[in-house]
């Protein structure tokens, strides 16, 4: 995810802070230094510290069910309304879907049972939940935990619930028709969320509305995409005229040839066998010519790791291979060597051309 940097491994995954978490620990910080003080700033961060342990427990525990099925998390983001697991592919038979959903909220109900037996009845009995002190943090993280509990397991995408309704649904009908129900209902909260915000004033309640929303219709549109490629083949989706280069070509000659091209990604293929030895990307290039002369090989700003299918391979392996992130997967010809590249891009302009109907012609 753009705009996220590492902050370290846990369990396997890369664990990643979008920078916008930051704004969200001053906008905190500054809110308890005003009501407060020093000592109110520091019990509102450390509040919000533990809130966000809270939330990368929550994730792996998605992420960790999810490997029990063979699904890798290659990475988990917090952001400031949340966390992200992203996993390499959500498991598609019902059963399974359940249990990675629902693994997340089990990970809060188990906080909040901890801390409860811990602290006993009468800590919640006494809890102010318009005052936020040192004394009540546990039961306050407790409770915490019971909402975002109760919050993910509403049944619409993209909460956990949602993921919950989607494989309940997909019992009864195709996934594809599960999944924009489970979509739908998500769309449906988030206005009903964002109403709720305007008529209260509440600007966080709007941001998570408007997330929600995104959310929701960016989930139904990659089932819709998945749906499409899993009667095509590579073949059906690639880009056949594009510009190539050689891993010895210059910066400048790729600069050159980002202007005079449409191209946002370079294929870099060895001029004797046409095979691909690498992706130069366009925002790559620009990190390169900023940091260097232009005078240096196209191979110091290439991914090597460069993801590549065959010209019969299913359409829906090429999108898999995408998923983690790659800006494009080569496709290669029966002697190995590049013949095209599928990206997200084409794939999306593939199924809104296979998508479109002829409208019924006016009668005079």
């Amino acid at each position: 995810m753009s705009w996220s940097f590492p902050v370290g491994h846990l369990f396997g995954s890369e664990l990643r802070v979008h920078a916008t978490f930051f704004l969200l620990l001053a906008w905190i910080g500054i809110a308890g230094w005003a009501e407060g003080g020093a000592a109110g700033a520091a019990v509102s961060l450390l509040y919000i510290l533990i809130l966000f342990a809270c939330v990368v427990a929550h994730e792996f525990g998605h992420a960790l069910t999810a490997r029990r099925f063979g699904i890798r998390t290659p990475d988990v983001t917090l952001l400031p309304i949340g966390g992200l697991a992203r996993l390499e592919r959500m498991p598609e038979k019902p059963r399974e879907e359940i249990l990675v959903a629902l693994a997340g909220p089990a990970v809060n109900v188990v906080i909040f049972l901890a801390l409860f037996t811990l602290l006993g009845r009468g800590a919640f009995e006494a809890l102010d939940p318009t005052t936020l002190t040192l004394a009540q943090l546990p039961a306050q993280v407790a409770t915490l935990n019971l909402v975002l509990a109760a919050f993910n397991l509403l049944p619409a995408f993209p909460m956990d619930g949602g993921r919950v309704l989607r494989a309940v649904l997909a019992i009864f009908m195709d996934r594809p028709a599960a999944t924009r129900a489970a979509a739908a209902a998500g769309q449906g909260l988030a206005f009903a969320m964002g109403l709720a915000g305007l008529v209260t004033g509440n600007p966080m309640l709007l941001l998570i509305a408007f997330f929600v929303f995104l959310a929701a219709g960016a989930e139904r549109a990659d089932e819709a995409m998945k749906t499409l490629a899993r009667g095509l083949m590579a073949r059906d989706a690639m880009i056949t005229e594009f510009e190539r280069l050689a891993p010895d070509d210059s910066l400048e000659t790729a600069a050159t040839t980002l202007i005079r091209t449409t191209q946002h990604e370079f294929p870099v293929v060895d001029r004797a066998t046409g095979r691909p030895v690498g992706l130069l990307t366009r925002a790559a290039l620009y990190r390169a010519l900023e940091t260097g002369p232009r005078a240096r090989p196209v191979s110091v700003a290439m991914d090597a790791t460069f993801p590549v299918a065959a010209l019969t391979e299913g359409l829906a392996s090429v999108l898999a291979k995408l998923e983690p992130g790659a800006a494009a997967v080569g496709v290669l010809g029966p002697g190995g060597a590049l013949v095209g590249y599928v990206t997200r891009e084409n794939i999306g302009e593939l199924m809104v051309v296979t998508n479109a109907r002829p409208r019924g012609r006016a009668r005079g």
